[in-house]
């Protein structure tokens, strides 16, 4: 015979859920450190997204610099590329 399944109270799930938001810490860790089924866990993230009872925390002082910083990077990295088909392109068109 299986065993019986677990309940878990509403409070425990949202606080769950809530450590899982605001630790950074991956799912699979959190579930291990708190006895729960790491696709339980993640079903409650998930269903707690759904009805809109999480909200994405706001990007940091260092995140928003960060995520500047990268942008400017891969305009750059566009342009280059850009540059070098233009160049592959001329040097074909004369070695013919």
């Amino acid at each position: 015979m299986g065993e019986a399944r677990k309940k878990y109270t509403d409070s425990f799930k949202s606080e769950a859920v809530e450590l899982v938001v605001t630790s950074g810490r991956p799912i699979a860790e959190i579930a291990r450190d708190l006895g729960v089924n790491e696709g339980t866990l993640g079903n409650w993230v998930n269903l707690a997204k759904k009805r809109g009872e999480l909200t994405e925390k706001p990007l940091t002082i260092d995140e928003r610099s960060e995520l500047t910083e990268l942008r400017g990077e891969n305009r750059r990295l566009k342009m280059e590329r850009e540059i070098l088909k233009k160049a592959a392109a001329w040097f074909a068109k004369e070695s013919m």
